[in-house]
């Protein structure tokens, strides 16, 4: 599949999980090439059934591996993209929208949504947007009962994603 036309730019992400709704606001002005991978992503259904993998309580919720390993996923670009770091924009509370990563420039398809202040993941992780709606769902997210490898007990999965202007 062909990557979108830089002119195709939705406001949002909704993002369909089994705890309830989540409404993603998308910053393309700081971080347009992770906003496209990320909207394109979901518009394709690639997101679609992936569980959160890692859930750490009063610090992130982290899914987009279509393997469910932490190791999978890949982008709309190839495997993997460079970072778009924005030094304007921080990990300052919770519902921050974030690439994961396994070092500099390894960005794929696996991002995380901050619970609580996360400063020292700032210059590290690409912040490419927010929950504008959904919060209360996050939270839940949150709680949710982990083994010792911070993998929920019961899935919690994204049963659809999906762009909206």
């Amino acid at each position: 599949m062909s990557v979108p036309p830089n002119s195709w730019q939705p406001e949002t992400v909704v993002l369909e999980t089994s705890l309830g709704n989540v409404t993603v606001e998308l910053y393309w002005k700081h971080a347009p090439v992770t906003c496209r991978n990320f909207a394109e992503l979901a518009r394709r259904g690639y997101y679609n059934r992936v569980k959160f993998h890692r859930v750490i309580k009063d610090f992130m919720a982290q899914t987009g591996d279509p393997t469910a390993t932490g190791k999978g996923g890949a982008s709309i670009y190839g495997q993997t993209f460079k970072d778009e770091i924005n030094k304007d924009l921080k990990h300052a509370g919770a519902g921050i929208l974030s690439m994961a990563n396994s070092g500099p420039n390894t960005n794929g398809s696996q991002f995380f949504i901050t619970l609580a202040p996360t400063q020292w993941l700032d210059g590290k992780h690409a912040i490419f947007g927010r929950v504008s709606s959904g919060m209360s769902v996050v939270k839940r997210i949150g709680m949710v009962e982990t083994d010792n490898s911070d993998r929920p007990i019961d899935d919690v999965r994204i049963l659809k994603a999906h762009p909206e202007n």
